[in-house]
């Protein structure tokens, strides 16, 4: 196994770091075994592509933190915690309609990518690092009272939740750019208006979770705030290009004091559950761009989410363009 096991010390706010990454062997065991698409081996893939990019000693390892039931309940239904709690210890079943396996330990996996995120968010906005990256993350699709998509609980909107319920802030970003619609996050604060939602994905009549039309733009007094962008089957890069003005506008509207960014890197061609033709290029304008934004107004606090993806090689080179983009300086 080649994946970079923490550093104990976390650096003191004065001695600022670039990019901090949380990993380790608690969060490999986020996964449904060999057969499933969303393997143990993610995190791994990972190491290897920053390894081979030469960008591994340029980041600092964080320990991954497991939430309590308090943290999850932040965003999820108690019922629904203690349902996942009991089919943990029972080690079978589903907890959604098959996609998402219960097995021994589900509980404690799952707990630890929402408790990292969580983490991740908390020093970014202490100062410890000015971005950061949870390449087994970005689990968008679990909703308040259920799974989806081998989505457990959603660690993006418990992110939000803590932001702006623990944190007092009053705007956060979440830009998602992973090939499913987000649709935890989106349904979950669809009206409100503190939640700045940019959603691609490939258009939901072609592909899970059937959600994320361009008619959805918020609800109440959050109409305006969320922007979804569906993609027709084989869309490139051209397309992503040219609607990523859309995500600008629509940031200068609402500059943000946080950006959560959900990379996965199922919106690249070649994934074997998805039908975008995305290359690199366009996870790194991204990455780039939403540095930029984040530096303009809320001190550059990125926080990147691996999300999906089902090709190793995509997902290696994906998140490394991401981490790449990350580690940049910013533009004076």
């Amino acid at each position: 196994m080649s994946v970079r096991q923490p550093q104990r010390e976390r650096p003191a706010p004065e001695a600022e770091v670039q990019l901090c990454v949380w990993s380790g062997p608690a969060l490999t065991r986020y996964g449904f075994g060999v057969g499933h698409p969303f393997g143990n081996e993610r995190l791994e893939v990972f190491w290897d592509g920053l390894r081979a990019a030469g960008l591994e000693a340029r980041v600092r390892v964080c320990e991954p933190v497991q939430a309590d039931d308090a943290l999850l309940g932040r965003f999820h239904d108690g019922g629904y915690v203690g349902r996942v709690k009991a089919l943990s210890r029972v080690g079978s079943g589903f907890l959604d309609y098959g996609d998402t396996p219960a097995y021994p330990g589900v509980y404690e996996a799952a707990a630890t990518v929402a408790g990292s995120v969580v983490a991740a968010a908390g020093d970014l906005l202490e100062g410890r690092c000015r971005r950061a990256f949870v390449p087994v993350a970005g689990l968008h699709h679990a909703r308040r009272d259920r799974a989806g998509g081998f989505c457990v609980f959603n660690d993006c909107a418990l992110a939000i939740a803590t932001l702006l319920e623990v944190h007092g802030l009053r705007r956060v970003a979440y830009v998602d750019i992973d090939a499913h619609h987000g649709d935890g996050v989106y349904y979950g604060f669809e009206d409100d208006p503190r939640v700045i939602i940019a959603d691609f994905h490939e258009d939901g009549r072609y592909l899970y979770p059937g959600t994320g039309f361009a008619h959805e733009r918020g609800s109440g007094a959050a109409v305006g705030t969320k922007l979804n962008i569906p993609l027709p089957p084989g869309a490139g890069d051209e397309l992503f290009l040219a609607r990523w003005a859309e995500v600008e506008a629509l940031l200068a509207r609402y500059p943000p004091e946080f950006i959560l960014f959900q990379c996965g890197a199922d919106s690249l061609g070649g994934d074997p559950l998805t039908h975008l033709d995305l290359t690199v290029a366009a996870h790194t304008h991204a990455a780039r761009r939403l540095c930029a934004i984040a530096d303009a107004h809320c001190g550059g606090r990125v926080l990147a989410l691996g999300g999906g993806g089902y090709d190793h090689a995509n997902m290696a080179r994906a998140w490394t363009a991401v981490v790449s983009a990350l580690l940049e300086p910013p533009v004076a």
